[in-house]
């Protein structure tokens, strides 16, 4: 009987043990970043907004530093309580057939970055919400209809000209398949990671870009048409970087 008691005790404590050793090991991982994407319109059919949301999506989760949320309604933003789960807003929507969004929300969305967490813009989402200038402080720079533009979709060089920053950190120029985007307005002071020739506008274009607001990062990629652009290995590359990044100031890999 005391055999049995003993044996018992030991296996009692291995369980212990176990998930005493599995509780630590929990508290040793790193939070993961809260991403909040939001999508839900944009020029169809040129750009099908589910395809690019869904893609961006299957690139952050396929690193576990990232738990990613997707809404399709911007209106989200009027909740400033609902943004507070969140270290950085993601938009790949641009807002063709939605309204506009409320003052509350445009407050709420600069105040989430001013305290110190993140906004990553991509590609033609900049040109949302159009009547709205700070806006497009927010992006450093936005695309304007009528005036910015891209030639034919193409291979083309993608030139990494700063490889100190944290999302270009060891990068090389690399080619794809896409749009490059021409003629995006804005003076804001923008830190330039990425840049492309364009044949369109004769000039060497800003494609990937970084600046403070208030405490917070912002980030703007102006690459990604669609999923054969955005899951280019460098792209994918550059997607995770700036997103984490632009929610923690850092870059871990």
């Amino acid at each position: 009987m005391r055999s049995v008691r003993l044996s018992a005790y030991v296996a009692l404590l291995a369980v212990v043990c176990c998930v005493a050793a599995g509780v630590a090991a929990q508290s040793r991982q790193p939070n993961k970043i809260r991403v909040l994407l939001i999508a839900g319109d944009d020029v169809a059919p040129y750009h099908d907004w589910r395809e690019i949301s869904e893609k961006t999506r299957e690139v952050l989760v396929s690193s576990p530093r990232f738990d990613v949320k997707v809404c399709e309604e911007p209106l989200i933003m009027e909740s400033s309580t609902a943004l507070q789960r969140y270290d950085v807003i993601l938009l790949t929507m641009f807002n063709k057939n939605m309204p506009t969004i409320t003052d509350q929300a445009k407050e709420n969305l600069l105040e989430f970055v001013r305290n110190g967490k993140g906004f990553y813009v991509q590609h033609l989402a900049s040109a949302s919400f159009s009547e709205w200038g700070e806006f497009g402080k927010l992006c450093g720079r936005k695309w304007v209809m009528g005036t910015s533009g891209h030639g034919p979709r193409s291979v083309f060089k993608v030139n990494v000209v700063n490889r100190e920053h944290p999302i270009t950190l060891g990068m090389e120029d690399f080619k794809i398949f896409d749009e490059l985007y021409s003629k995006l307005q804005g003076d804001s002071p923008i830190e330039v990671l990425v840049s492309a020739y364009s044949d369109w506008s004769k000039k060497t274009e800003p494609l990937v870009f970084a600046k403070p607001y208030g405490k917070g990062r912002c980030v703007h990629n102006a690459l990604g048409h669609d999923h054969k652009a955005i899951l280019n290995a460098n792209m994918q590359r550059i997607i995770r970087r700036a997103v984490e990044w632009a929610a923690t100031g850092k870059v871990t890999n």
